[in-house]
C-alpha cells in the first residue's frame, strides 16, 4: 500500500527513513545534515564513506554564506539546484559562467575548455566564493591552479564531479589541500549532489 503523505510532509518522512536506514551509523554532527540530504537527493548511501570534509568544512561554508558571499558552479542545474532565495537574503548570488558566449569564444581560441575559461572569470570576482563543482573535473585542476598561483582564495570548495576522465584525479588535488572542502571521493557526485551541498548549508543558516 502507497503511504497517504501530505506533499510538505514528504521531505520530512524521506530524512525520517534515510535516518531510520542509517542505524547505528555515527555521523559527524557538524557534517550530518549535508551527508543526509546528499543521500537524500541520490538515493545512494556510498556518501556516508564517499564524502570527505576537510577541518569544520561544513562550519566554514556556512559562515561564508551568513557573510553574503557568492557561490560559482560548473553548469545551470547545479546553478539552478541552487536555493538562490535564501541565498539572496544572505546578500549573495550564484553564478556560472559556462554558457557566456564570449567565455566559449575564448575556449575555443585557446584550445582549452569553457570550464577552465570559467573558473579564471570567477577568480576575477570582487567577493569571497564558495566553488560547487558538480560536473567538469577540469573545473577542479584549474582552481587549483588559480590557488597554487595565489591568485584565488575560496571561501569552500565542493569538489564533486562525476564521471571517468580526469574525475578521480582531479578531487584528489585538494585532500590534502589548506583550502576547505567537501570533496565526494571516487566517480560518482553530479551537479545535483553539488547543488544539495550547498542547500543543506544555506537551509541551516534560515532553520
Amino acid at each position: 500500500m502507497f503511504e497517504n503523505i501530505k506533499p510538505m510532509d514528504i521531505e520530512k518522512r524521506s530524512f525520517a527513513i534515510i535516518t531510520e536506514l542509517l542505524g547505528d551509523t555515527q555521523l559527524d554532527p557538524e557534517n550530518e545534515l549535508v551527508i543526509k540530504r546528499v543521500i537524500h537527493t541520490t538515493a545512494d548511501f556510498d556518501y556516508v564513506e564517499n564524502l570527505v570534509f576537510s577541518p569544520h568544512a561544513v562550519g566554514k561554508g556556512i559562515a561564508a554564506l551568513r557573510e553574503g558571499c557568492d557561490i560559482v558552479t560548473d553548469t545551470q542545474m547545479a546553478k539552478a539546484g541552487i536555493n538562490k532565495t535564501i541565498l539572496g537574503r544572505l546578500g549573495g548570488e550564484v553564478h556560472c559562467f559556462m554558457s557566456d558566449p564570449d567565455v566559449a569564444a575564448e575556449a575555443k581560441e585557446r584550445g582549452v575548455t569553457r570550464a577552465i575559461v570559467s573558473m579564471e572569470r570567477a577568480a576575477q570576482l570582487s567577493r569571497p566564493c564558495v566553488f560547487a563543482i558538480g560536473n567538469a573535473p577540469t573545473a577542479l585542476i584549474s582552481l587549483h591552479e588559480l590557488i597554487e598561483a595565489g591568485k584565488l582564495d575560496p571561501a569552500l570548495i565542493i569538489g564533486v564531479p562525476v564521471g571517468f576522465v580526469n574525475v578521480v584525479e582531479s578531487k584528489e588535488l585538494f585532500l590534502d589541500s589548506p583550502v576547505p572542502h567537501i570533496i565526494a571521493r571516487g566517480r560518482k557526485g553530479g551537479s545535483n549532489v553539488a547543488a544539495a551541498i550547498c542547500n543543506a548549508m544555506l537551509y541551516q543558516i534560515m532553520r
